[in-house]
């Protein structure tokens, strides 16, 4: 395995995690989740570049 896996398989994690299911979060909206989401996307697009 390399980082950049290692490190796409935390941020999906980290998405899935973020998502408001429980009541507590459920006003936080998108911030949390659309920014975890935005750091994987730009990941991701390193990754098929092969920055990373």
């Amino acid at each position: 395995m390399t980082i950049g896996t290692i490190l796409l398989i935390v941020l999906i994690l980290a998405a899935v995690g973020a998502i408001p299911a429980w009541g507590y979060s459920s006003n936080w909206g998108y911030g949390p989740s659309g920014g975890i989401g935005l750091v994987l996307l730009v990941v991701v697009i390193l990754l098929l570049l092969g920055y990373i």
